[in-house]
């Protein structure tokens, strides 16, 4: 007898479910990690664009902005992103960013020579993170 049932057996099916997990496990991880850079280059953005923010508030007030002064649409943070900042003097200011969905991840940037560095920046002018 000769049958002309046709199919997968057993064994091709489990091949082809252990490949996809091989796939699954290589995948997730990049996939996350790319998450967390995505948050990082908004809070870096962030930062950035309170800088600018900050150079046109001291060319109309001849200070940098406290955080009261620096609400939309003057700045505005991304979704998600909390930027905090301190140390204003009209010599210079400092700041920090964290995002809600990355929370151990926080970004620094100081400015002028009133302010001091913020961990984790250390040169002036420059956005750093950790």
């Amino acid at each position: 007898m000769h049958s002309d049932a046709r199919g997968f057996t057993i064994i091709e099916l489990l091949i082809v479910v252990v490949i996809i997990g091989i796939l699954a496990a290589i995948a997730i991880p990049k996939f996350v990690n790319t998450k967390e850079k995505a948050y990082m280059a908004s809070m870096r953005s962030d930062l950035r664009n309170l800088a600018t923010s900050q150079e046109g508030y001291l060319h109309d007030f001849f200070t940098y902005g406290t955080q009261a002064d620096m609400v939309p649409p003057r700045f505005q943070a991304s979704s998600g992103v909390t930027v905090t900042i301190t140390g204003v003097s009209p010599a210079g200011w400092q700041a920090t960013a964290q995002h809600s969905l990355a929370p151990t991840k926080v970004c620094a940037i100081f400015y002028g020579s009133g302010a001091a560095p913020i961990p984790p920046a250390t040169d002036e002018g420059e956005v750093a993170c950790n």
